[in-house]
């Protein structure tokens, strides 16, 4: 089983383009999980949330075919924050420069409102998670953004509302940045506390600072292990980009 498992490591790593996010499963604390790992020095992260026309893509396979038109394509995605009905961002939203909705530091309802909540900034070959009002004292400006909240891990620390016996699990995702500047997309198999999940990026991924995302609608695009995100339409989304295969030449 063991020499079975290594063959099969081994030629996913000879299909996966170099720089390529890597995905794997593993078990934290008894609980399962699914964590991608992007370096952004070497493969291209990116928010998605309107095509063209103005209209919101919502989905995996919506972002896929836009990419198309680029020759280019989804490596992972996850989804990328909360929305209001009409699937428009909550907080702070930035794509390609152009900021959509402002920065949100008041408390409020929700997971959202549960200060202090943070910013995922993306700029070339840089991805950041940092507190929200930091992100504002800082003045620091980003080619891609998107605000969630709460903050999971917060200088090294969990977020202080989060109670290790709490009563509410739902199936979280999330995303954490680790000292080398490596990228971890989170997402839980199962439902789980803030608390643990926070300890996840802490504790196993070591990841200084990271953001919770989502906890209801929370999907997962990672066509390697199987998992096509498929469900209700979303708003915005995280994704890697990458060249379209070349055509194979003609026999």
């Amino acid at each position: 089983m063991i020499r079975l498992k290594a063959v099969f490591l081994f030629l996913l790593a000879l299909a996966t383009p170099a720089g390529a996010a890597t995905c794997e499963k593993l078990r934290f604390d008894e609980t399962p999980f699914t964590v991608c790992t992007v370096d952004p020095a070497a493969e291209e992260l990116r928010l998605f949330l309107r095509d063209k026309d103005g209209r919101v893509l919502g989905s995996f396979s919506r972002v896929k075919q836009a990419l198309e038109a680029e020759g280019l394509t989804l490596g992972v995605a996850m989804n990328a924050g909360m929305y209001h009905s009409d699937r428009s961002p909550v907080g702070l939203y930035v794509e390609d420069g152009v900021q959509e909705m402002r920065l949100v530091t008041s408390a409020g309802p929700g997971n959202f409102g549960m200060l202090p909540n943070g910013v995922l900034c993306l700029n070339e070959g840089r991805a950041d998670v940092i507190e929200a009002r930091a992100f504002r004292d800082d003045g620091q400006t980003c080619r891609y953004a998107t605000q969630s909240g709460p903050m999971l891990v917060i200088d090294g620390a969990l977020h202080p509302r989060f109670l290790e016996d709490s009563s509410t699990q739902f199936i979280r995702n999330g995303v954490g940045v680790d000292a080398k500047g490596l990228v971890y997309l989170a997402i839980s198999d199962a439902p789980v506390r803030f608390h643990l999940f926070g300890r996840l990026f802490r504790d196993h991924l070591k990841t200084p600072n990271a953001l919770f995302l989502d906890g209801k609608v929370s999907k997962l695009y990672a066509p390697d292990l199987g998992r096509s995100g498929f469900g209700l339409p979303m708003g915005p989304i995280l994704g890697t980009v990458q060249p379209l295969d070349e055509p194979a030449a003609a026999q």
